[in-house]
């Protein structure tokens, strides 16, 4: 009877531990969402190290020096390059949707619908741009944001070299949680998850380059205004898959209707055209070294991970898929259940750290 009373109350204390363990975790999802962020972009540092290890015979350090390096220097010529070109192709693009929503407008007066209401205006480029007393407005909550928005990016950089600098002595320092017998099995999964995540961050930035040009290229040879803009936002879109391929075709629809029905017709034909050929062949040959999810489950994921955390879920569902699947797949299922007949196909667990 002591026993299972025992058994009674450490099954009680596991469960009251875990209720606790998940309260934490959803009073802090934002945090850690971020602290998962920099250990993603800590995967592409340690990613682009491996690769400079074939043309570079230095060692890792001096490697992810190079990487840094080379990183802020693209980012400050593509800032001093978009700075000029951008604002001007967003305001040809806001002042083409204005054109459109115009003639939204008038066609639907004519059927008795008003669409944007009596007072609210359709010129949305100077809403935007010129309406200062609106803008002023809400200037706090603009900056506050702002500021929130950069001290996150700078968190997720700062985490990231941390991270790729030292992968060893902080994966260590969460192997260290589990029994001494159990380290072994627990360094591997975790070297494991990192070579999903490093896998799965470079297909994604291949893919966002690729269809970026492409898109970029073939709404400028047919003469859409703001091609870099709607490419910019359709590579951006792979991010999230399924969803965010079909919302980045809103955008260029809405630019080429009021150009008329033939470069409708050709943008929509076209932009379909690339994002089949990126999402059926292209994206299945770059992802597939990666742990592959069933689209059903990825789907799920955006929109349970989207409605509890916001676009920070959204934007992150699928490497936390990636890496939960692993964990599940190897603790619960070979470990807990005894079962290995579902083992995943993967290339082999690889540390991190290692050169």
């Amino acid at each position: 009877m002591t026993d299972r009373r025992r058994g009674f109350l450490a099954t009680g204390l596991a469960l009251l531990a875990t209720c606790v363990a998940l309260f934490l975790v959803w009073q802090t999802a934002s945090s850690l969402l971020i602290i998962f962020a920099g250990v993603l972009f800590a995967a592409f540092l340690d990613a682009a190290a491996r690769a400079l290890a074939l043309l570079i015979p230095l060692n890792r350090v001096w490697r992810l020096t190079f990487v840094l390096l080379l990183l802020t220097t693209l980012v400050g010529l593509g800032l001093v390059w978009g700075g000029g070109k951008l604002p001007e192709q967003t305001r040809i693009l806001l002042k083409v949707m204005d054109t459109q929503f115009d003639v939204l407008q008038q066609r639907l007066l004519t059927y008795g619908v008003d669409l944007l209401g009596p007072e609210s205006g359709r010129d949305f480029a100077q809403w935007l741009l010129s309406d200062q007393g609106r803008f002023f407005s809400h200037a706090q909550l603009v900056v506050g944001r702002a500021s929130s928005f950069l001290t996150g990016v700078l968190v997720i950089a700062f985490l990231g070299i941390l991270f790729a600098f030292d992968p060893t002595s902080h994966r260590e320092s969460l192997v260290m949680l589990a029994k001494p017998s159990y380290r072994a099995r627990t360094r591997a999964v975790m070297n494991e998850m990192g070579n999903v995540l490093r896998l799965w961050f470079v297909g994604q930035l291949i893919r966002i380059i690729l269809m970026t040009l492409c898109v970029w290229v073939a709404l400028y040879l047919i003469g859409l205004p703001g091609p870099f803009v709607l490419g910019l936002q359709a590579g951006l879109s792979n991010f999230v898959p399924y969803l965010g391929p079909i919302l980045a075709a809103i955008p260029i629809a809405l630019v080429a209707m009021p150009l008329g029905a033939s470069l409708l017709i050709w943008a929509v034909v076209i932009y379909t055209i690339i994002q089949s050929i990126e999402g059926y062949v292209i994206g299945p040959l770059i992802q597939r070294q990666a742990v592959e999810i069933p689209p059903a489950w990825t789907l799920v994921a955006i929109v349970l991970l989207g409605a509890m955390l916001g676009v920070m879920g959204i934007a992150l569902a699928m490497p936390l898929v990636a890496v939960g699947r692993v964990a599940i797949i190897r603790f619960y299922v070979e470990d807990y259940l005894g079962d290995s007949s579902g083992r995943m196909s993967n290339k082999g667990p690889s540390q991190m750290g290692a050169p």
